[in-house]
């Protein structure tokens, strides 16, 4: 069968409709991430990405359900209280560029109208103060993570590694989002060398990939690691008490990456699942898990050197969003917070 973008929408347009005669308390619902782009798929594949905005307390944060072995739906829930503040909306670094441009599906009593107009409000949303107010969140959230691990004496096993991968990702999107939205798990790598060099600091895509171990790879991915990974991945699925990401209708949406991706691309989403899968995992059975974070520099004093080096990341986004702020005459820093 033949996919395209056009077949996938459809999908989604008719999911949203089985949905919305079935569970009544859907205010909104509309499309999100790769399909909202002329060229969604990579390595041949894509999800979608599907938001349901509730009246109440919706049954589920995320939700994945399978359609092939290759495509899925990847179905995020919201409640409607988080909409009761568009002007916080606004400056919201994930639900603001989630609001101001998917594609509208569903819309009862024109809620979606409303709280879409208020966020946009004439330019307001591109302005350079809310534009700086959604970067700093993220600088802030990565700090907060990394004031968490600074100290850390406990032995670094997956949760802490989660943990710091976290604080990564917070810092590489509070660059992304000044030309644009936040960078996808699969696209994070591939995507940043071109959201740093808009920003004005290209160095920072050779830095990120020093966090996350990537300079350690001289000759790519190694080959061994995919294996691996999907025993570990499927095992973790498996399980049922891994997040909702590792579910074994993704296992090949995140393996064409690995296998597609060019040089180290493709490390982010593996290294991400892959600790993911193993914070589910015995002791006994993280040993895969365990060699590669320890090639990539993840695991004891090696890792606290990561830490430092991510505290110098976050202290070069943090003048240049201050560089940003003085230029335009706002107040740098905390303030914007």
């Amino acid at each position: 069968m033949r996919v395209t973008r056009e077949t996938l929408i459809r999908i989604a347009q008719e999911t949203t409709k089985v949905r919305t005669s079935e569970q009544k308390d859907i205010l909104a619902a509309y499309l999100i991430g790769s399909l909202l782009s002329e060229e969604p798929f990579l390595g041949g594949l894509t999800d979608i990405d599907l938001v349901f905005i509730t009246e109440g307390t919706p049954p589920r944060t995320r939700e994945i359900v399978r359609l092939t072995g290759d495509f899925h739906l990847d179905i995020t829930y919201h409640a409607r209280v988080e909409f009761d503040s568009p002007r916080q909306v606004r400056v919201n670094p994930w639900l603001g560029p989630e609001i101001y441009a998917p594609m509208l599906l569903y819309d009862r009593d024109k809620f979606f109208d409303f709280v879409q107009a208020a966020v946009r409000a004439g330019s307001e949303f591109s302005s350079p103060a809310s534009v700086l107010r959604r970067c700093h969140t993220l600088l802030a959230h990565g700090r907060g993570i990394w004031t968490d691990l600074v100290d850390l004496q406990s032995p670094i096993g997956p949760h802490e590694v989660a943990h710091y991968l976290k604080a990564v990702y917070h810092a590489a999107c509070a660059i992304a989002e000044l030309n644009g939205n936040p960078l996808a798990e699969r696209r994070l790598l591939l995507e940043f060398p071109k959201r740093a060099e808009q920003a004005g600091r290209p160095q920072l895509a050779g830095s990120l990939a020093e966090l996350v171990g990537g300079l350690t790879l001289e000759t790519g991915l190694p080959a061994e690691w995919l294996p691996l990974w999907q025993q570990d991945f499927i095992a973790a699925a498996e399980s049922g008490r891994a997040e909702p990401r590792i579910h074994p209708a993704r296992l090949n949406y995140y393996r064409r990456a690995y296998e597609t991706l060019e040089g180290i691309a493709g490390l982010w989403p593996l290294l991400h699942t892959w600790t993911f899968a193993a914070m589910v995992l015995p002791p006994d059975q993280r040993h895969h898990w365990q060699t590669a974070i320890s090639q990539l520099g993840l695991v004891g004093e090696a890792f606290h050197e990561k830490v430092a080096a991510l505290d110098h990341f976050l202290d070069e986004v943090e003048i240049l969003l201050d560089e940003i702020a003085l230029a335009n005459g706002l107040e740098p820093s905390s303030s914007l917070v």
